[in-house]
């Protein structure tokens, strides 16, 4: 591609604009990547404890449920009056012009929505323990997806990158450096003619 070009100094000016604008892009780019590749080694360490400690609460939450069946007996019945939660919203946060979501999920604070005669503390635990068990869910889901987005995001920096580091750069040094040996032959060719012309005068 170096060859293709014109020894000309408007080329030569733009070959080195073009290179130092690939190299620019890199810098930033790479330094883009590495931004993100951070956020994501924090998000996944957030990830990896929140999901043993989601487990812990279903374990916890499922066992309050047993024993809420035990002395109150089979809750089916009593559950059908938990109202359907459908207060979970999305919103989004920028990292690096990356979009990551942040899951809400209502009032974390236990609300008394059934009959206190017709239940005891053993229902009051499990339904916490549950609604803790919500609360944790979103927040997992919203790490895991922001995790899954930085990771897409860093192998599209990470081409990009790799196509100005391995194509665009060294084109633009082959480039700047075939037109600038070009120029500096024709300055050698001009001298050494100028220098002819002078001494057949002289003659």
């Amino acid at each position: 591609m170096a060859q293709q070009v014109f020894a000309t100094k408007g080329n030569l000016i733009n070959a080195k604009h073009s290179l130092k604008q690939a190299q620019l892009g890199y810098e930033l780019m790479d330094r883009k990547r590495n931004i993100l590749i951070r956020e994501m080694v924090t998000l996944t360490d957030k990830a990896k404890e929140l999901s043993g400690t989601l487990e812990k609460i279903y374990a916890e939450a499922y066992a309050a449920l047993q024993n809420a069946n035990i002395i109150d007996g089979v809750l089916l019945e009593k559950c059908k009056s938990m109202p359907i939660d459908n207060t979970i919203g999305i919103s989004y946060r920028s990292v690096m012009g990356i979009e990551l979501p942040n899951l809400s999920g209502g009032d974390p604070e236990p609300k008394l929505c059934y009959s206190l005669a017709d239940t005891d503390s053993s229902y009051d635990k499990a339904y916490a323990c549950f609604l803790k068990a919500k609360q944790t869910g979103l927040l997992l889901a919203e790490i895991e997806n922001s995790v899954y987005r930085l990771s897409v995001a860093i192998r599209k920096s990470q081409k990009r990158a790799n196509a100005l580091k391995n194509i665009l750069i060294p084109t633009y040094r082959a480039q700047v450096k075939f037109i600038s040996e070009a120029l500096e032959e024709k300055e050698r060719e001009e001298f050494s003619r100028q220098k002819i012309i002078k001494a057949t005068k002289a003659k």
